[in-house]
């Protein structure tokens, strides 16, 4: 199960979105923006494949 869900990005503010995988309940990944290219930590949660919230954070990796 995939759905698109949109998010901020931490570094240039520009409205992203994303194709987030809702098979598991939770789960973290590292994204570029597709707008900077700048890394983003990604945090999905999920229940029972449908999103409760997909947010992004500012990493260095």
């Amino acid at each position: 199960m995939v759905e698109e869900a949109e998010v901020t990005c931490p570094w240039c503010w520009e409205s992203v979105s994303l194709t987030v995988d809702l098979s598991e309940d939770s789960q973290s990944y590292i994204e570029d923006c597709p707008v900077c290219c700048h890394p983003m930590q990604i945090s999905v949660q999920a229940a029972d494949g449908e999103l409760i919230s997909c947010e992004a954070e500012r990493t260095d990796a």
